[in-house]
């Protein structure tokens, strides 16, 4: 017999070098809705760009990649 199951989707952002699990708060939204959402908590956020989806662990992740480097 097979099963389904629906995953859930966790958004991971690193921030000052530690990963943060961030919880999806709508699954209606997109993940660019999502990253915006997000974006008034983390401001770095407004220039990141979203990679994935990948599955780990029964859950669908996707991250946001900061693109701005470091200066000097």
């Amino acid at each position: 017999m097979l099963r389904t199951n629906v995953l859930s989707r966790v958004f991971i952002h690193k921030d000052n070098g530690q990963e943060i699990t961030l919880t999806d708060p709508n699954p209606a939204f997109s993940p660019e809705a999502v990253m915006n959402f997000y974006a008034g908590t983390y401001p770095i956020l407004t220039n990141a760009r979203l990679s994935g989806p990948e599955i780990k662990k029964d859950r669908i992740q996707y991250r946001f990649e900061s693109t701005l480097g470091t200066k000097g």
